[in-house]
């Protein structure tokens, strides 16, 4: 049976948090590997799509390749919207599988790169576009996003604060599978609801000092 390593992308933390974007990509994941395989690991990234240099994204590749598993990704934007970033995990001869285009060939992912690539190209104009414009009437930037930033830093060091306090000493000197497992079978579930894996536990429990 084809061995799937789940890799989810939002651009915020609040969208992790909240589900927003991240539930629907689980959806269409789930709903495609039922009938095509198992998932054995799930990564997330709460990164730009720019950024091509993301920690759980490498995590998930080093792994596909270890295990001869596939990335299996809700949409292409989700992983990149570089063409030359897809190619060269392609050339790699990593299997990429999009949960809502299952039949697409590597060709065919190029092509959707390219349009994609395009499409950042054009949001990147329009952005920079509003904010000169925005600029020009005086208007002041970035201080609500910094706001929120911060806001959304406190609220995820609380939900690890939260989760450190339901682990006993005992249970802290395992390893992260094992407490993974404890949490999962306690039916305590991450910030966005889900399940743990060892990755999970390990950003909540290293959030901290």
């Amino acid at each position: 049976m084809t061995k799937f390593i789940a890799y989810f992308r939002v651009s915020t933390e609040r969208q992790g948090r909240s589900g927003l974007g991240l539930a629907a990509q689980h959806r269409k994941i789930s709903d495609f590997v039922a009938g095509a395989g198992t998932l054995i690991a799930e990564f997330c990234d709460i990164q730009s799509g720019k950024d091509d240099s993301r920690v759980e994204l490498q995590r998930a590749i080093q792994l596909a390749k270890r295990e001869n598993a596939k990335i299996v990704i809700a949409r292409l934007d989700r992983f990149s919207r570089r063409v030359s970033f897809i190619a060269s995990i392609l050339e790699q001869g990593i299997g990429l599988v999009c949960a809502e285009m299952p039949n697409a060939t590597d060709f065919q992912l190029h092509i959707f790169a390219a349009l994609a690539q395009e499409e950042r190209r054009l949001i990147s104009e329009r952005t920079k576009a509003a904010l000169a414009e925005a600029k020009r009437r005086g208007k002041v930037l970035g201080s609500n996003g910094r706001n929120l930033a911060a806001k959304n830093r406190r609220i995820a060091d609380e939900f690890a604060s939260q989760l450190r306090s339901k682990l006993d000493a005992d249970l802290m000197r395992r390893s992260y599978s094992e407490i993974a497992r404890h949490l999962n079978d306690a039916g305590i579930k991450t910030a966005t609801g889900r399940k743990f894996f060892p990755q999970t536990v390990k950003n909540y429990i290293t959030r901290l000092p």
